[in-house]
């Protein structure tokens, strides 16, 4: 089996403070709690510039000359600066995990609403795993790693900045070598942090492949057991993981290069300050406690140097995710409500398609220049061989994609004229795999209309002749039905998926192949409960099985994005043609079946 990749957009974004500021934009809305954390950041890498400046004057004024009284008064006001520096720390950690969750929060919540909004074209070229590896991974890493990340990098600058003013003010000489080789380490850091980004990147783009390679496999496992196909996916999913193993241990060797330098010019910084400042003391210009604060602030500089590598490393996993995820939320829908679209109470039914072209891609047009009209009311068949048109037509209908070319006339307006919300509203979509959501019976059919009360519910399930076999279950409506309705046969799935569309009462009705895969006894109850359906609607519906559209108002063969022939069933059978060529071929293939002719 061939792989398919999906080619996502490249991020070529430097390590930008713009990308930070977009993430901090989410939390501008906690103001106070963002202010709190930005303030007790901040104050805490000033506190240790105050913590040097005590220790300094406690060994010039107090220690060195033996002056108990300002030994005393140092160490008080050193204590007052811990007991600060304590209410800091925790000032900073609950506000810093608040906002973290509530950045997590908001992040899902803006990822989750945009994907309601993107239209079906998005999710045909776009792998499921990779949408949730948005949601889940990279939103988890930039609410709890860049929130931290960047407090230490806040925190780490400002005690750079407090202890160089600090000792600018005792010796500028000796303050310059300490300049002078912090910027080369800031240099180093910064040529390295680009290469670990790179890398940081590739790594979030080989996670998408492995989750969606994980969720299709997971999801199609009947398949892939059925097939005996085991040994070639753990093969496929081997080589991701492969992939993955060989991408992280460059980033892990570019941060474990990185950090052995920085501690080498760190000694090569302390081994200097230590000697001329030593010098210094011996011609009388230098006290010991002006060599004591240069060597704090060699010692603290330098781990607030090594820890801004070390958070630099960590911030371009979380930057890397951020872009992920703001690529995804710049998406913009394909289709989307024109200015001044309007919504009426129902639709009448009344469709025509004018000259519509239409293509998923270029190369391979699926209608063109494809004209009908459908009448209100009336129950359309759509028949032919797979790749002719027919699903293409009722996604049009749908509003799920719009002509490339003509228009398509909706109760005597342009369809672009009414908002997305008014057409999908009035919708009833029955397709041949239903899809149901973990919960029960109840919750599912509601999910037609969520503010239906259970009458309505019991009423539509009777309706769809699904009552029949809910009744029969001990929890009867509050059954559940599984993740995706695995608890229940394929027919009663698909009966509480025509008990959804009933509760809706929709205006217009989509049936696509409802009953391909059930068996004849389901398939009659289906059909009992499609006529329900289309009762006063208008009503569009893809047939496998040809004996369930006898009954339709209009059969349309499809082949090749044209209407080859157009009749009811008898006129089409009388006719000799496409459809009826079909239907015998079928009508003898299950005759036979039924002879056991055919195993």
């Amino acid at each position: 089996m061939s792989e398919y990749w999906f080619e996502e957009e490249t991020l070529v974004t430097k390590f930008l403070w713009k990308t930070i500021l977009r993430v901090i934009k989410i939390v501008m809305n906690q103001k106070t709690l963002l202010i709190l954390f930005l303030a007790s950041t901040i104050l805490m890498g000033v506190n240790i510039g105050i913590e040097i400046i005590i220790v300094k004057q406690l060994v010039d004024l107090g220690i060195i000359p033996g002056n108990i009284e300002m030994v005393g008064l140092y160490i008080i006001l050193f204590g007052i600066n811990w007991v600060g520096w304590i209410i800091l720390a925790y000032l900073m950690i609950y506000c810093g995990a608040r906002l973290g969750n509530h950045l997590l929060y908001n992040l899902r919540k803006q990822i989750f609403e945009h994907i309601q909004d993107l239209s079906f074209s998005y999710f045909d070229k776009t792998p499921v795993g990779w949408i949730m590896a948005r949601i889940i991974s990279d939103a988890n890493t930039v609410s709890s790693t860049m929130m931290w990340s960047f407090r230490r990098v806040l925190q780490e600058g400002f005690v750079i900045i407090s202890s160089l003013f600090i000792i600018i003010i005792i010796d500028w000489r000796l303050t310059l070598i300490v300049i002078a080789i912090l910027i080369v380490l800031l240099y180093v850091g910064l040529k390295f942090q680009r290469r670990i980004l790179r890398e940081n990147r590739k790594m979030r783009t080989i996670n998408a492949n492995i989750l969606r390679n994980l969720n299709e496999n997971i999801t199609g496992v009947r398949i892939v057991k059925s097939f005996l196909r085991e040994e070639e996916s753990l093969a496929d999913f081997a080589g991701l993981t492969e992939e993955m193993y060989r991408v992280s241990n460059k980033a892990v060797w570019y941060s474990a290069i990185l950090t052995p330098m920085v501690r080498i010019l760190y000694s090569i910084m302390f081994g200097l300050i230590l000697w001329l400042g030593t010098f210094q003391i011996t011609l009388g210009s230098f006290t010991i406690g002006s060599l004591q604060a240069f060597i704090t602030v060699i010692i603290v500089t330098g781990n607030s140097m090594n820890a801004l590598t070390i958070q630099y490393v960590e911030m371009q996993q979380s930057i890397a995710s951020a872009e992920k995820i703001f690529s995804l939320l710049d998406t913009q829908p394909d289709i989307t409500d024109q200015p001044g679209s309007i919504e009426n109470e129902k639709i009448k039914g009344d469709i025509i398609f004018e000259n519509v072209s239409f293509y998923y891609t270029k190369k391979n047009p699926v209608l063109k220049d494809f004209s009908l009209k459908i009448n209100p009311g009336e129950t359309i068949a759509l028949v032919g061989p797979t790749g002719g048109g027919k699903t293409t037509i009722v996604n049009l209908i749908c509003r799920f994609y719009e002509p490339k070319e003509g228009r398509i006339i909706l109760d005597g307006r342009d369809y672009k004229e009414y908002t997305l919300n008014f057409i999908q509203s009035r919708l009833g979509v029955v397709l041949q795999t239903p899809h149901l959501f973990a919960g029960t019976i109840m919750e599912n059919i509601r999910y037609g209309r969520l503010n239906a009360t259970d009458e309505e519910v019991y009423e539509a399930a009777r309706l769809a002749y699904a009552d029949e076999f809910i009744i029969r279950l001990d929890q009867k409506y509050n059954a559940a039905v599984g993740e995706g309705g695995v608890l229940l046969s394929q027919g009663q799935k698909q009966l509480i998926s025509l008990a959804r569309a009933l509760l809706v009462k929709p205006d217009l009705v989509i049936m696509d192949e409802a009953t391909s895969s059930v068996d004849s006894v389901t398939e009659k109850l289906i059909q009992k409960g499609i006529q329900s359906l289309l009762k006063d609607s208008t009503s569009f519906v893809i047939a496998h099985r040809l004996s369930t559209i006898k009954n339709a108002d209009r059969i349309l063969f499809i082949k090749d994005g044209e209407v080859r022939e157009a009749g009811t069933h008898k006129e089409l059978i009388n006719a000799k043609g496409f459809y009826y060529n079909l239907f015998t071929r079928q009508f003898r293939e299950d005759r036979e079946k039924e002879l056991h002719i055919i195993d």
